[in-house]
């Protein structure tokens, strides 16, 4: 019997009405600005605030709140994009505050090359007092270029221009002498090393139908790099200027692209025009 006053004197949480929640998420573009709509299409490379609260929690008899909880977002395939947020509250919430609800607030940075489409923060929340845990996806929309993937090395999206400024590639590559000319292409299908290491070089040369090199890169372009998010892509530019008294005809550019971490080398070849 003493045991069981014993017990029945010893102090209880104060359950929560209602289960452990995440609620009220919310994503905008600078801390403390208003709700994106849900079809927002964002953009490699930006800033995401993000904010939420946790419903259902518990208090201690000292009115004492413990929360841990995580915040990460993921691309459509699941891969994580940035190492994981991690936190915790262990505060005290006065008679006063019945209504609070905690918050949890965090920047997200989108990695400055995606591919488009649907993207998801998750967060984790665990209440300490009554050993119980909730979570909760997020979804949100990232407008980018959809470059197609690929097992092996090769360039994609092969585009023409004038100069570097031009938005727009070219319908046609047809050149006249004298002119600028702009490349703008797509690597795919490299290898990644410890760290999502990316060695990736190329080297652009001009052709003529013959087989005879008018013109070759003197040096490489590299990309060289590591990060938390495996780059989908590297894109590569290359740009010259024809003579005036350029010949008519035409022409290909020549792309030898090497991928030193897995041992690949790839050459595509493409043509345009000069009239």
């Amino acid at each position: 019997m003493r045991s069981l006053i014993l017990l029945a004197l010893l102090p209880a949480l104060a359950p929560a009405a209602d289960p452990l929640a995440v609620v009220q998420p919310l994503i905008s573009q600078m801390e403390g600005g208003d709700a994106l709509p849900a079809d927002f299409q964002h953009t490699p490379g930006e800033t995401l605030f993000f904010t939420c609260r946790v419903a259902g929690f518990t208090k201690s008899p000292k009115e004492q709140v413990h929360l841990k909880y995580s915040v990460q977002a993921f691309d459509p395939k699941g891969v994580a994009l940035s190492e994981i947020y991690q936190n915790e509250m262990d505060e005290e919430v006065g008679p006063q505050d019945k209504e609070w609800m905690p918050q949890i607030a965090t920047q997200l940075d989108l990695p400055a090359i995606l591919r488009g489409g649907a993207y998801t923060i998750k967060i984790k929340v665990e209440d300490v007092l009554a050993k119980a845990s909730a979570e909760q996806s997020v979804p949100f929309q990232v407008r980018a270029r959809d470059v197609a993937t690929s097992a092996a090395l090769t360039v994609r999206d092969f585009q023409w221009f004038h100069t570097d400024e031009d938005e727009k590639p070219m319908a046609r590559p047809v050149y006249h002498a004298g002119d600028n000319m702009w490349m703008k292409f797509d690597i795919v299908g490299f290898k990644y090393g410890q760290e999502n290491k990316v060695d990736v070089s190329y080297v652009v040369s001009l052709v003529l139908q013959s087989g005879k090199v008018l013109f070759t890169q003197p040096e490489p372009a590299v990309e060289q790099s590591a990060s938390f998010y495996p780059k989908p892509y590297v894109t590569g530019e290359f740009g010259l200027s024809l003579n005036k008294d350029f010949q008519p005809g035409t022409y290909t550019m020549a792309v030898l692209v090497k991928d030193a971490v897995g041992k690949q080398s790839f050459e595509g070849k493409f043509n345009f025009t000069v009239q």
